[in-house]
């Protein structure tokens, strides 16, 4: 498949589409707006910290989030209405995950919130493919050498989460002072937390 990705092309097709929609009396310029302002409505890297944070702290969730990342999410009200597949990969002290969508920016935007720009740019989607471990240290995650980088391709029917490790002394913290410790990197997976 070839042509222009750049931001500005997408723009244009987007807003090409949207002519589309209306003259054909598909939807209303109105009605287009509601559906984008719904599917943006509570959309927040703190969903995917909140889940984090249940998994920490409660096995059994976390067993059924790694099967089942949809369903699991779910149960915390997240996803309602999603008709993608979440996959959540985890984190170990020997494997660490990051995800990147090599076509575009399919990303799990109710649980990360908007995606950074970082995240839709040309460069990171084929650098983090050819170069992890070099493009995870510029976001100054250094890993250890014997540490398997994998790199996971979201597309539009499978987005990723990464669930990042605990970090070591929070044993005593709640779910609340946890998901507060977890950013959108470390869901990313471009930072530890």
């Amino acid at each position: 498949m070839s042509g222009d990705h750049s931001d500005a092309a997408i723009a244009r097709r987007v807003r090409r589409m949207e002519t589309l929609l209306e003259e054909k009396g598909v939807l209303s310029g109105a009605r287009l707006d509601e559906i984008i302002d719904a599917s943006l409505s509570g959309a927040s890297p703190a969903n995917g910290a909140r889940v984090v944070a249940r998994a920490w702290t409660d096995p059994g969730y976390k067993r059924r989030l790694l099967a089942d990342g949809t369903a699991a999410v779910r149960e915390l009200g997240y996803m309602e209405g999603s008709y993608q597949r979440l996959r959540v990969v985890e984190n170990t002290a020997d494997t660490h995950n990051v995800i990147v969508c090599t076509l575009c920016s399919c990303y799990p935007l109710r649980l990360l919130g908007p995606s950074p720009s970082w995240y839709k740019s040309e460069a990171y989607r084929s650098r983090v493919v050819r170069e992890p471990r070099t493009v995870l240290a510029e976001f100054g995650l250094e890993l250890p050498s014997g540490t398997e980088i994998t790199v996971w391709d979201s597309s539009a029917e499978t987005r990723y989460m990464v669930l990042p490790r605990r970090p070591e002394g929070t044993e005593g913290l709640g779910e609340e002072e946890l998901a507060a410790l977890v950013t959108r990197n470390a869901l990313i997976g471009t930072a530890a937390v």
